[in-house]
């Protein structure tokens, strides 16, 4: 069949060359300069069919890059928001109440988000991803009208009921995301049971290392700036989910910004403060200071209407003293405060006990671990003595120089009490007559200061005729327990649980302990130590470890205090509860 004609005033176009990638080749893709020959137009083709494979594998690259990078942000902001929920929690349940859940509540949303990627893609009308930023804006909201309830949920169960209807949605979703952008990820390279399983398994690890990070990085930072908060830490998560998925969904968060902005008394802000003063100076409290740093969320707490003063750190009470007898009639002219708790005048008895060679008060040196309000390093330095102080939290110890009578006359050490005990332990060179370990918060204690290689390192600190506030058999041969109130058999029986402050008093010696009276000088015309110092309800062996097998605590055998730590703290939670009331620790 002969060719049709081309119409009037259209030259006729010359077919078109393909290479083996599709790349159609025209007139004008061949240089003008160059001969019109066979050989010129194949290295033309060829030229053109490279060309052609570089795009394809740029833009392969670019899309694989593009779903690993938005899978990295989304897996790392799910490990950050993991931690600071977690936080959040620490001041209305404390840090070991908080925790028991977390980790289950974390998995469960992993694992549904994961499995139902496909289905939440084809069952919304918008992509799942944006829905992360208003989610993440209303959970400070959220929780802060759950932490109202604490005391309906407790400890038990308040955290769990928290995450589920904060953290819970919001990691499921972000796993589903995450889940649906690695769907388009090429591992075809890999054999078949690594590429099915190298996308969670290497989800969950980046996620693991992410969270360890920033855990480290927070605990260093903790307080230095708004964004180093709590409250300031869920502000910019929120912000980074905003900025990872923008959509028009965000209009529906105004409501939870505007709480967040103006009435939200967490937010660490002189605005929210005096806001949530307003509230709690109709019932007769007021917050004096707060600050957010590395043991916890830390404040200054004074009843108006019963004139005392507490520091508080997370759900626990530090110490407190009775500020309305400062300067007043008998207490005019004292050098230390009235504690309000016995126990704290207690530990002052080490300097009771009686030893063959007594040291002199301006002779005597003394290591106190673990500050509090100052309370007995501050009786201490009233009596002459040389007191070094070792406070991990610089925020307790300018808060209790600040708002408490401690004074500035003692040596303080802002330092982890394992490193400066090992330190000194090794150089061999320093030694303290009498050394207070007074380290407790939220019903347990840090872990690491009750294990045998740290209280050795005390053992070796301590002079021969000294007397220590703490215990462990296999280290101190002779020790005598004390409570601070007689044993209660009705609460006891009616609580199950028994809960009260204990010293316990041990030598280097191995000879029976026993206590001097207290002259009047010992008593600094303190009330309080003349009904505390000198202990008297003492505590059997069989009191002290019945239900307990008595292993000894090493520093990498740690789990079984670990364990009886989430049993103690959750009564502790109860105890503090009936201290101050509800409206003070959920303000917080």
């Amino acid at each position: 069949m002969a060719p049709k004609p081309a119409k009037a005033g259209k030259s006729p176009k010359p077919p078109k060359q393909s290479s083996s990638k599709g790349t159609s080749v025209l007139p004008e893709d061949i240089d003008p300069n160059s001969s019109f020959t066979p050989e010129s137009f194949e290295r033309e083709l060829k030229a053109l069919a490279a060309k052609a494979k570089d795009e394809t594998w740029t833009k392969f690259a670019a899309e694989q890059a593009s779903i690993y990078l938005k899978s990295i942000a989304l897996i790392s902001l799910m490990a950050v928001y993991s931690k600071a929920s977690q936080s959040a929690l620490s001041p209305v349940y404390g840090s070991i109440p908080a925790s028991r859940w977390h980790a289950k509540v974390v998995i469960a949303a992993c694992f549904t988000g994961w499995s139902s990627n496909l289905f939440l893609s084809r069952s919304l009308p918008f992509k799942p991803a944006l829905l992360l930023p208003v989610i993440a804006i209303y959970i400070p909201t959220v929780q802060y009208f759950l932490f109202q309830l604490s005391d309906q949920f407790t400890a038990y169960w308040g955290p769990l009921i928290t995450e589920a209807l904060t953290l819970f949605p919001l990691m499921a979703l972000s796993a589903a995301c995450v889940a649906t952008r690695l769907d388009g990820a090429d591992l075809s390279r890999l054999p078949g049971w690594m590429a099915d399983a190298t996308p969670g398994l290497g989800s969950y690890s980046l996620y693991k290392a992410i969270e360890v990070l920033f855990g480290r990085l927070a605990e260093a930072y903790v307080g230095k700036s708004f964004f180093n908060t709590r409250l300031g830490t869920e502000v910019a998560l929120a912000a980074s989910y905003t900025l990872f998925a923008p959509s028009k969904l965000l209009v529906f968060a105004l409501p939870a910004l505007l709480h967040t902005a103006l009435l939200n008394t967490h937010v660490p802000t002189p605005m929210a403060l005096a806001s949530l003063n307003s509230t709690l100076n109709s019932q007769g409290w007021i917050i004096l200071d707060r600050q957010e740093s590395l043991t916890g969320y830390i404040s200054v707490i004074e009843s108006m209407k019963d004139g005392f003063r507490v520091m508080r750190c997370d759900h626990s009470i530090l110490g407190g003293e009775w500020v309305k007898f400062i300067g007043q009639g008998q207490f005019k002219g004292n050098k230390v405060a009235e504690p309000i708790y016995g126990v704290f005048a207690m530990l002052e008895a080490v300097r009771l006990v009686e030893v063959p060679e007594p040291v002199p008060d301006d002779k005597a040196k003394a290591l106190v671990i673990g500050l509090g309000v100052g309370t007995t390093p501050g009786a201490l330095v009233a009596h002459g003595i040389d007191t070094t102080v070792v406070e991990i939290d610089p925020v307790v110890h300018d808060f209790a120089i600040k708002y408490f009578q401690l004074p500035s006359n003692h040596n303080a050490v802002i330092e982890d009490a394992v490193a400066y005990t090992d330190r000194l332990a090794t150089a061999g060179d320093e030694h303290f007559d009498y050394i207070i370990h007074d380290v407790f918060t939220g019903g347990a204690e840090p872990v690491a200061l009750f294990t045998l290689e740290f209280l050795q390192n005390l053992n070796a600190l301590l002079t021969p005729g000294g007397v220590i506030a703490i215990t462990i058999r296999q280290v101190f041969p002779s020790c005598r327990i004390f409570r601070e109130h007689p044993r209660d058999p009705a609460e006891v029986a009616k609580h199950g649980q028994d809960f009260t402050n204990m010293v316990i008093f041990c030598t280097k010696q191995p000879r029976a302990i026993s206590f001097r009276p207290p002259a009047a000088a010992d008593l600094l015309n303190s009330p309080s130590r003349d009904a505390f110092l000198l202990p008297k309800h003492e505590v059997t062996d069989d009191d002290f470890v019945a239900g307990e097998d008595g292993d000894v605590l090493r520093r990498n055998d740690t789990a079984k205090l670990v364990k009886w730590h989430e049993t103690s703290a959750l009564g502790h939670w109860t105890v503090m509860r009936t201290v101050l009331p509800a409206v003070v620790w959920e303000g917080w």
